[in-house]
């Protein structure tokens, strides 16, 4: 098939039908994918015959947005909390994964460049699927959840500085005038530049568009791929220009909302970049990887949660927290797929390193998926063989994020008086609204809030909000309070929502979803408008002053 509209549907149906399996097997998606690749490739369909360079395009585009999410989502003030024990963790679960896999590799035979590659590249866990499986299982606030999560942080740094030392290798080998020297001072002065950019110029442009939802997510993807591109000019490679270029965004108002834009469109060529990877994974190459690949995916499921169990025990970590953390770790990353991607362009990879790393992410993800799942029956399989080692001498408080109780949809006059009350009640609430002039008041008033749109799911799983007594939405659009009712009542069936309609059969359709009241501003006003008739004085005086308690909320 020459069309490659054709080849594109004939990929996706392949893809929907092994994602479907995979579905019913409970495990992560990327699976499905590149077993459609290999589906796909040469060795059976051979749909990518005449376009494979396409593809490899299309797979650039999914590296391009994924780093770039990863630098939007960098947050160091979180690793800052829980720097020491994730920074020795993450560092050390590198250093020996990478240092015993380099042994490993090289007793197998495999050249030392090729065994470097491989054995980095399995040294990082996937933080996409261990925080997919986290959330699901509520755990992401509990110790070992919260360590993991600081330990991943650390793993993505680290990636992200062997993804720039990588690129500029390959800028040196490429340009040959540079030297090492004068790219470092290159990227510091474009480090600089941009930061004055990040701090002065993007607040303000942002605050000018970000009104609109499509111009936020136009500029969001001019920018990404405008500062990839003005790095490559400069001598560097994509990959450092799309860490930095999220890294730019990641402490604007609007960062979230930017990530949940962008995701959907970095999932689909994310899809296509793990289906050009398992296309390249063939039934001919199988008997070569093998043995590597059940090795070293023995090695990922029993070596990385031991390393991990034990530098947390030496941390003090109690047994529990230790091996559920330990247990995380059992998969390799996308970043894997980033690095031996980057290798093989800059000329460093020519043998099969890629589809062994296939087979081992496929195993070791299928395998590490049920770890994380059922981690609780597992250690209290192996709880009477800790016990044989004595009592645990370590303790552990488990931590409480901070939850607020209270949130309010939108800040627009309503919002603003229930605001109001709620400060004066000394309730722990937040705001959120998706209008830059609300935000600007917001931030006025000092309160906590976050920029985004309820219509968006994804914006909504970043929120702590399903935990919250009570939400108070006053935005005028049925269908986005309609689904946040929706995402609220999944895990909460005890949360007071208040909802806002103008019409009854909006009413009706809030108290169906799960409201618990439903406001309804013309019969609030009448029954304000009584209130004042049967308290206030009927003179020129209680007017002017209903008047201008009016006019300051219109100018708010």
């Amino acid at each position: 098939m020459d069309n490659i509209f054709v080849q594109i549907s004939s990929l996706l149906a392949i893809t929907v039908g092994a994602a479907f399996i995979v579905r019913i097997l409970r495990q992560p998606l990327i699976v499905a994918y590149i077993f459609a690749g290999i589906i796909a490739g040469p060795f059976i369909l051979n749909l990518f015959d005449g376009g494979h360079e396409t593809y490899e395009a299309f797979a650039q585009f999914g590296v391009i947005l994924l780093l770039f999410i990863i630098g939007l989502n960098l947050n160091f003030n979180h690793l800052r909390s829980i720097g020491r024990v994730s920074f020795i963790t993450g560092l050390g679960q590198v250093i020996f994964t990478a240092g015993i896999g380099t042994v490993i590799l090289l007793a197998m035979h495999m050249q030392l460049t090729s065994a470097l590659y491989v054995a980095v590249a399995i040294t990082f866990s996937s933080t996409i699927i261990i925080m997919k499986l986290l959330s699901d299982k509520k755990d992401t606030d509990t110790t070992y959840g919260r360590y993991t999560i600081g330990l991943m942080l650390v793993q993505d740094v680290i990636a992200v500085i062997l993804v720039i030392a990588l690129g500029m290798m390959q800028s040196e080998s490429g340009g040959g005038s540079l030297t090492v020297v004068l790219l470092i001072m290159k990227l510091a002065l474009t480090l600089a530049g941009l930061y004055l950019v990040s701090r002065y110029l993007l607040p303000k442009m942002l605050d000018k568009i970000a009104d609109s939802s499509e111009l936020l997510f136009l500029f969001t993807l001019a920018w990404c791929f405008g500062v990839a591109s003005a790095l490559y000019m400069l001598g560097f490679s994509l990959e450092i220009g799309a860490i930095v270029s999220g890294i730019a965004l990641s402490s604007s108002p609007y960062q979230l909302e930017i990530g949940s834009r962008i995701k959907p469109l970095r999932d689909f060529f994310l899809i296509l970049f793990f289906i050009v990877l398992g296309s390249e994974m063939g039934i001919s190459s199988l008997g070569l990887i093998l043995v590597p690949a059940t090795i070293l995916s023995l090695f990922i499921l029993i070596g990385n949660p031991l390393i991990l169990y034990i530098l947390f025990r030496r941390l003090k970590f109690t047994r529990r927290n230790s091996f559920l953390a330990g247990l995380t770790a059992a998969q390799v990353s996308e970043f894997g797929f980033v690095l031996l991607f980057a290798g093989r362009q800059a000329g460093h990879l020519q043998g099969n390193e890629g589809a062994i790393f296939t087979a081992v992410a496929i195993a070791t993800i299928f395998i590490s998926s049920y770890l994380i799942s059922y981690n609780e029956q597992i250690y209290r399989f192996f709880l009477p063989y800790f016990r044989l080692f004595g009592p645990d001498k370590y303790r552990q408080n488990e931590h409480v994020t901070k939850k607020y109780d209270a949130w309010i949809i939108g800040y627009h006059r309503i919002g603003m008086k229930v605001a109001e009350a709620m400060s004066d009640l000394k309730t722990n609430f937040c705001v959120v609204d998706f209008d830059p002039a609300a935000v600007a008041r917001i931030r006025k008033s000092d309160l906590p809030f976050y920029f985004g749109d309820i219509a968006d799911i994804e914006f909504l799983e970043g929120l702590p909000i399903a935990q919250s007594k009570m939400i108070i939405m006053t935005v005028p659009t049925v269908d986005d309070q309609v689904n946040l009712i929706k995402f609220v009542r999944k895990t909460n069936d005890k949360a007071l929502i208040i909802g806002n309609a103008y019409h009854k059969i909006d009413a009706e359709m809030l108290y169906r979803h799960g409201a618990d009241f439903v406001m309804m501003p013309h019969f609030l006003g009448g029954h304000w408008i009584s209130k004042v008739l049967r308290n206030e004085k009927w003179n020129i005086e209680t007017l002017s002053q209903l008047k201008a308690e009016q006019d300051k909320l219109l100018n708010a």
